[in-house]
């Protein structure tokens, strides 16, 4: 794979990926085939802020998991108001690095 393209995808999409794993990322699309690529630069990222958002305004609906394709923990939170308030409050600390860890889960796997 072309360096360029790689470090352009990393940039444009290193807000949306773990700190730790951009890296082994970085490794793993520099070995991907050509015939890939157009693939995974059309891969869509849920946007941690966007997470951030929606858990601080509508977080004890559960509308921040059912964004980030939770939706048996949406359902959860929504039948219990977010945890009586407790797990809304505990997931705007930890929101954002769900939605980062679920995107670079689905890039990981598609580049297996």
């Amino acid at each position: 794979m072309d360096q360029q393209k790689v470090d352009m995808f990393i940039l444009s999409n290193g807000n949306k990926l773990p700190e730790n794993q951009v890296a082994v990322i970085r490794e793993r699309l520099l070995s991907v085939d050509e015939d890939k690529w157009f693939t995974i630069s059309s891969l869509q990222f849920k946007d941690p802020m966007t997470a951030l958002l929606l858990s601080l305004f509508l977080g004890y609906l559960g509308v921040d998991r059912f964004y980030l394709g939770q939706a048996g923990l949406g359902v959860i939170k929504l039948l219990t108001c977010g945890g009586c308030g407790i797990w809304a409050l505990i997931d705007w600390f930890l929101i954002m690095n769900s939605a980062r860890q679920i995107n670079a889960d689905k890039l990981l796997n598609y580049l297996v």
